[in-house]
């Protein structure tokens, strides 16, 4: 079987290709110019360079996939011009759905983010809550947006299914869609010294080894159209933290950065970015976020995937494991 995986250099992408040529998979990334270079060509997968808004580039590394994993997007903090986030999220997506359309592709696997589904505030949101909360960033609302098209899609006859992941960490690709494991390294470090506004805020973390598993069985499980939470652990920053100590080791202080600072911080930073150049650390709409609370439900999943995750405490080891294994290899 040959499977396309748009962005599948990226973070996720790359433990996905990982995953399916262990199952003796023929694999197919694309990526953008420069993106795929010796890490994906040492593992022996064939590798498609182009953009997602080209229908031309889609059209070749499409030919003869079966299957398509559509990772690729823009999941970046910010962008000078907001447009580029609907461009590529949306843009990118129709782009590839129409090709497979139009290809008759098996099926499509769509990667879209919990934040679409909106916080949850005192409860655990599921697939079919209807979202009551306004959009916080651009990226959210173009994610919200190429769901849309997605489910638009399945209405017009291709077997599409969504996957709504929460917040990724694990061994792999440093970056912005690692940055829960960059957050763990940097305490690990002695370099991260505070905790986002009291402490209460909930996420819902997942380990990218449940996370690439989760979307195999949603592509040969998922009901078309439908969506799914490929999430684990609901936890507060205050239980984050502890969590991390205790595995660690490490028992750094670490002081509660109220709301309204964080908030004055990305307000700097976002103007900095825009008048001086650079790129902002963080925005106020990425602060919000943050400070509201993420809980998900993956009991969807569950039952009718058979999704299971990793207890958080044993996925956080073999993530430290792995940071200092990096760690001690560089020194």
């Amino acid at each position: 079987m040959k499977t396309l995986i748009t962005g599948g250099t990226g973070y996720i992408g790359g433990r996905l290709v990982e995953l399916l040529l262990s199952r003796g998979e023929e694999v197919v990334v694309f990526g953008l110019p420069g993106t795929l270079e010796s890490d994906a060509r040492k593992k022996g997968v064939v590798v498609c360079e182009g953009d997602v808004r080209d229908a031309a580039a889609v059209r070749r590394a499409m030919s003869g996939c079966s299957r398509v994993y559509h990772l690729a997007a823009y999941a970046r903090n910010w962008a000078r011009n907001a447009n580029l986030f609907f461009e590529v999220n949306v843009g990118g997506t129709q782009t590839v759905l129409q090709v497979a359309l139009d290809r008759g592709v098996e099926r499509v696997l769509h990667v879209s983010s919990n934040v679409v589904l909106g916080p949850s505030n005192g409860v655990c949101v599921c697939e079919d809550a209807p979202r009551v909360s306004d959009f916080l960033t651009p990226y959210e609302r173009s994610k919200l947006a190429s769901d849309e098209v997605a489910r638009t899609f399945a209405l017009r006859g291709l077997d599409v299914v969504l996957v709504c992941p929460s917040r990724v960490f694990g061994p792999g690709l440093a970056g912005e869609s690692n940055s829960v494991t960059k957050l763990i390294q940097l305490y690990l470090a002695g370099r991260w010294r505070f905790i986002p506004g009291n402490g209460t805020s909930v996420g819902n973390y997942v380990y990218v080894e449940d996370l690439v598993r989760g979307m195999v069985l949603a592509m040969e499980s998922g009901r078309r159209g439908e969506r799914y939470i490929l999430g684990g652990s609901n936890l507060s920053f205050d239980e984050f933290f502890d969590q991390i100590r205790r595995v660690s080791g490490k028992r750094y202080s670490l002081a509660h950065l109220p709301a309204w600072m964080a908030l004055a911080y990305s307000y700097a930073e976002n103007a900095r970015a825009r008048w001086l150049g650079g790129y902002p650390t963080v925005t106020p709409g990425w602060v919000r976020t943050f400070l509201g609370n993420w809980a998900n439900s993956i009991e969807k999943a569950q039952t009718e995937l058979g999704y299971m995750c990793t207890p958080f405490d044993i996925a956080l080891k073999n993530t430290i494991d792995w940071i200092q294994c990096q760690a001690g290899s560089r020194s």
